[in-house]
């Protein structure tokens, strides 16, 4: 039988660890082993009951989750799921915190509210457990210390679209993918999974860092140039391509979830599929889960060429692993050397 995962809940707020600790209730493979209200008590009981995950809220008196959180990278690599109010001021937190190495970051209700307050949590929780927290600080630490592309580096055979999708790590390894492109590169879209204001700040912060490139949050009717990229916006609608008076444009459209996101990794896909073909590039990196995978394959069958992130390199060895499994990925790559790959190939 599987060893349940230890999991300690750090938040000032009583209410919340209540939420929590119900939310955990209905799923026999997580035990609380503790609960503390600041960092001071968690460190604790850190060295007491050696938990196999931490949850950990963003702001809390005395030391704040990010200060807690660059100790516990730095001393004892723990996964942390990090607790963010969905706010603009907790979605820039967030996006740091992601940067750190924390595993993943979920949305707490601006005010307190039901049980289901925090349904998905304990998904993320188990998820979380069987990661590799010392993988995940090296690829924040990496993804910190790359260096922008060479202005010699040009593309082999300019694709005239890029898509890509990615989950939990994404933050990491998008940053960098999209540091090795240089200025005058086909037009890209994204669509990493996160919720409403934190693809705006993640956007915001790729476009200071990433300066050859013009990246901003998708937007409905927006003609694509080279240099562009553009990451779907979370909360509620998908972002698709389509070719309109020979340019491609971004469109955000209403619809249900596709495996169980809004917007989707496959909707993008196989609206890339759809409109650029065999001009396309796909490539898919680290996440759980399987959206995308499907999509790939639509773009691998309309003649584009296709990518995946490597087992070693990602944080969760979940999409690409479905991508691949099915046949949808053409090239199997290491994160590191994902943006070279892409500049030497050749469209089919």
């Amino acid at each position: 039988m599987e060893q349940p995962v230890k999991v300690l809940v750090v938040d000032d707020s009583r209410t919340i660890r209540a939420l929590i600790r119900r939310s955990f209730a209905q799923y026999p493979q997580i035990v609380i082993c503790g609960e503390a209200a600041n960092p001071i008590e968690a460190r604790d009981l850190i060295i007491k009951d050696q938990p196999d995950v931490i949850t950990l809220d963003v702001e809390m008196p005395g030391m704040n989750g990010l200060q807690f959180l660059e100790k516990i990278m730095r001393l004892r690599p723990i996964p942390v799921v990090m607790v963010s109010a969905l706010t603009a001021r907790g979605a820039e937190t967030a996006i740091t915190a992601l940067q750190m190495g924390a595993f993943d970051c979920f949305p707490k209700p601006v005010s307190v509210m039901g049980a289901d307050a925090f349904a998905g949590l304990a998904a993320l929780v188990i998820q979380a457990a069987h990661s590799c927290p010392g993988a995940r600080v090296a690829a924040a630490n990496q993804a910190a210390s790359v260096k922008p592309h060479s202005p010699e580096r040009s593309w082999a055979r300019g694709f005239d679209l890029i898509a890509i999708g990615s989950s939990t790590g994404g933050v990491e390894a998008l940053e960098q993918v999209l540091v090795g492109f240089p200025q005058q590169s086909p037009p890209i879209v994204i669509c990493q999974h996160m919720p409403a204001l934190f693809t705006a700040s993640f956007a915001n912060r790729l476009d200071q860092k990433i300066t050859a490139l013009s990246i901003a949050e998708g937007r409905d009717g927006e003609v694509l140039s080279r240099g562009d990229v553009r990451i779907a916006p979370g909360g509620g609608r998908h972002m698709v391509v389509e070719r309109r008076d020979g340019h491609y444009v971004t469109r955000l459209v209403s619809a249900p979830p596709v495996n169980g996101h809004c917007p989707s990794v496959d909707v993008l896909f196989d609206s890339v599929a759809d409109s650029v073909g065999r001009e396309a590039l796909g490539i898919i990196l680290t996440g759980m889960g399987q959206d995308g995978a499907e999509g790939l394959l639509a773009m691998k069958r309309a003649g584009a060429q296709t990518m995946a992130q490597d087992k070693a390199s990602s944080v969760v060895y979940g999409m690409p692993r479905v991508a691949a499994e099915i046949g949808a990925a053409e090239h199997i790559v290491p994160l590191s050397q994902i943006a070279a790959a892409a500049m030497a190939m050749r469209v089919h």
